[in-house]
């Protein structure tokens, strides 16, 4: 019986329980762990993800003997020169845009309630049997939720001091990671496989192989995906008239990088803001997405990403479930890739077992 792999199993499940047990009483120990964690979790994940998006420039660059160092600062000088054209270019259009929705909040609000209420006395509501809804009562609520959010805003400003703090931070460390993940980044392959006994190297080797193509190819892919339908959703937002097309645009082109629900998330302020002008005008954006939106999931997702994931679209709408629960957008952000990278490290590592396994019985 103890020789049984039932048994065995039964014993490594109590020592895991064990181990969470022992950890939950003395979680002061690891408290120091936890704050090293999350405090350079997000400088390492933004590095990391502009890592493989620069890294092909520089292998590129590499191609005519030029310096790895050099190729990295010429490419910085770049984006920065990029970043100003940007600045110069749209950065007072961003600005003014912004600055003027934030500034007629109030206004928008009440041609809510008008719009809502235009809506709830014509035909297409009678229709529709809404009567029990009461729009006022909406718009009521939206608006005490706006000044709510406003007090919250004024009662936490040493936090929000506090985070403005944390991001800048993160925005003057992010470049020196990324520049020494640039520089050393091909040999840290190397320097993990030397942790791994000689005859299993091979076999670590194509684990970080599939698991740095995994990441590359989805970071690569959805930057593409999200560049296509942010220009395109902001084209068809100026032809349709629609106010504020940029900064609306803008934020489709930043949520479509979860998966699915993304550009829900997105259109739902173009969708708001396209009501109060006109509720017709709302139907064109919904029109809009969806025509981009089709584009992009049968002609560009499938070129530009491929199957170099493999994950299905159920499970991906699980992961999504649970990541947002535990760790809300950011939690949605990392799922997919993060699963990506546990599902080659498990399918991998599985096979490494059966063929040491196989070697045994032969």
């Amino acid at each position: 019986m103890p020789q049984s792999k039932y048994f065995r199993f039964i014993l490594w499940i109590l020592a895991i329980f064990l181990v969470i047990s022992v950890g939950s009483r003395i979680s002061f120990i690891f408290r120091p762990l936890v704050v090293l964690i999350t405090t350079l979790a997000a400088p390492v994940i933004i590095a990391g993800v502009l890592y493989y998006i620069i890294r092909p420039i520089v292998k590129f660059l590499s191609r005519f003997k030029i310096p790895r160092v050099i190729s990295i600062l010429f490419i910085y000088l770049v984006i920065i020169g990029l970043i100003t054209l940007v600045i110069l270019g749209i950065g007072p259009i961003i600005y003014d845009q912004f600055i003027s929705f934030i500034n007629s909040i109030p206004s928008l609000v009440r041609e809510l309630g008008t719009q809502l209420d235009k809506f709830q006395n014509s035909r297409l509501f009678e229709r529709l049997n809404l009567n029990d809804i009461s729009y006022n009562d909406i718009t009521n609520r939206f608006s005490h939720s706006i000044g709510t959010l406003t007090t919250s805003i004024g009662n936490n400003i040493v936090s929000i001091i506090s985070s403005i703090t944390s991001t800048v931070i993160v925005i003057v460390t992010v470049p020196f990671i990324l520049f020494y993940m640039l520089k050393d980044g091909d040999k840290l392959p190397s320097r993990i496989l030397r942790f791994l006994p000689h005859e299993h190297r091979a076999e670590g080797q194509k684990i970080l192989t599939d698991m740095d193509q995994a990441l590359s190819g989805y970071i690569q892919g959805q930057m593409i995906v999200s560049l296509f339908d942010g220009i395109l959703i902001y084209i068809w937002y100026e032809v349709i008239g629609l106010d504020y097309a940029l900064i609306l645009a803008l934020a489709i082109l930043f949520t479509n990088v979860i998966p699915f629900i993304g550009p829900f998330i997105g259109t739902a302020p173009g969708v708001i803001v396209a009501f109060i002008q006109s509720p017709i005008m709302a139907l064109y954006v919904v029109i809009g997405v969806v025509i981009v939106q089709q584009i992009e999931s049968n002609l560009i997702s499938p070129l530009v990403m491929g199957k170099r994931l493999d994950v299905h679209p159920l499970t991906i709408i699980l992961l999504l479930l649970v990541a947002g629960n535990l760790a809300g957008i950011l939690g949605m952000l990392l799922a997919i890739p993060t699963y990506a990278v546990a599902k080659v490290i498990v399918t991998r590592s599985y096979q490494l077992i059966m063929l040491r396994f196989q070697n045994k019985v032969m």
